[in-house]
């Protein structure tokens, strides 16, 4: 039966760069942990979907949705996405820096994958840039201060930071910058720095740390330079709080990663809501594989200042406007007395409580859930509408095209 809301098991991701007490706190397991919990999924993605109990057993979230797409998303979302989920939710905490990326476009995914397919790489190898044939738009939420670089700055400022720092090897590229600081000219000046050999790079790197220093003192650019050149020293990504907007986030605010966008989540704990994809390029800060022609190809060199995610608030729901079409998030302040009643019109919804105690009453089954902090269900179209009562915060992802967005 399709038509109940399904309490989630979500699988974790322990990459290297992750925190050793934020999910674990969340899920209420003993932490710090041993080993870092880097992403917890809540979705259907092939690598690692979500688990429901279906009578005495459980099955992943993908095959619950192979049985009835309809019933689970939606009849016109099953159809536009042929009958998959077309997003992921994640809770994210980074203790360490990700790496600098960016993500394709539609099409770039799919020729992408095709191509990786034709020359036979497994869809696990390292070196592979495509896992799927997906774009990757994205939006993150922070639950706590959260650090990122996103964007390129203006180029007035990347040529005034560097200029600060008087060294005589960026002088040329920076007369040259300025006299053309339109995309392409920042698209040649990054290349330039991109593709330069590793030794003089690594030796460049080491005199803008050093300058930095001196100059710049205690900005927050130094720090990251610092701490950058520490773990990966003279990487070409040592220089990214130059070239990038470096931005902090309060909780309750929100980002949104275009296609192409250059991007490193740097610290932090979020809830991350993307297409169903995990198509990263990486060009620098990181120990895996790293494709820069591939990079510089899709690279979106539009300088400017970095964007935050609009809000509108309504009633209990604050809803984060992004222009993706496969998903849109919002979060659901419930208070005593004050219950969130869904809409009877709506695609497949994860509800994940982020704090607090409530109860998610499914009117059409007259079924009631426990939720708690770390609880998560995913709620199938044909559940005709629910309540959330208590005393909580959830976060709340669905498919806009099936919202009132």
């Amino acid at each position: 039966m399709v038509t109940r809301i399904y309490p989630l098991k979500n699988p974790v991701q322990d990459y290297a760069w992750g925190s050793k007490t934020a999910i674990q706190e969340l899920l209420g397991q003993p932490f710090p942990s041993d080993t870092p919990a880097a992403e917890l999924w809540l979705g259907a993605h092939p690598k690692a979907p979500s688990e429901v109990q279906v009578a005495d057993r459980w099955i992943t979230l993908d095959r619950l949705i192979q049985k009835d797409p309809a019933a689970i998303l939606g009849k016109p979302v099953a159809e536009k996405y042929d009958g998959k989920l077309p997003f992921l939710m994640k809770v994210l905490a980074a203790e360490q820096p990700l790496s600098i990326q960016v993500h394709p476009n539609l099409d770039q995914a799919r020729k992408g994958f095709e191509r990786e397919n034709r020359l036979g790489l497994p869809l696990d190898a390292p070196e592979r840039n495509y896992r799927d044939a997906n774009h990757k738009p994205e939006c993150l939420c922070a639950l706590t201060q959260f650090e990122a670089l996103k964007g390129f700055r203006p180029v007035e400022e990347i040529v005034r930071l560097l200029d600060r720092l008087s060294l005589a090897f960026f002088s040329d590229v920076l007369k040259t910058l300025a006299e053309r600081p339109d995309p392409s000219g920042l698209k040649r000046f990054f290349s330039w720095w991109m593709n330069m050999d590793a030794g003089p790079r690594a030796k460049a790197v080491t005199q803008v740390v050093k300058a930095a220093e001196s100059v710049l003192g205690g900005m927050r650019e130094t720090f990251w330079m610092k701490a950058f050149n520490r773990r990966y020293p003279g990487d070409a990504g040592v220089l990214g709080p130059v070239f990038f907007n470096l931005m902090e986030l309060a909780p309750g605010k929100a980002v949104y990663i275009p296609a192409g966008e250059p991007h490193a989540y740097l610290k932090g704990v979020g809830v991350e809501i993307m297409a169903n994809s995990d198509n990263v390029i990486r060009g620098g800060l990181t120990s895996k594989p790293m494709d820069v022609p591939e990079l510089l190809h899709l690279i979106a060199c539009r300088p400017g200042p970095p964007l935050r995610v609009e809000v509108r608030d309504e009633g209990e729901e604050r809803i984060y406007l992004t222009p993706a079409r496969e998903f849109a998030l919002s979060t659901l302040f419930i208070l005593p007395g004050k219950p969130f009643k869904s809409g009877k019109a709506r695609g497949a919804e994860i509800l994940l409580c982020t704090a607090g105690h409530g109860a998610l009453i499914d009117k059409g089954n007259n079924e009631t859930i426990p939720m708690h902090k770390g609880a998560s269900v995913v709620v199938p179209a044909a559940v005709s509408d629910y309540r959330i009562e208590g005393e909580a915060t959830f976060f709340r992802a669905t498919v806009k095209v099936s919202w009132r967005v």
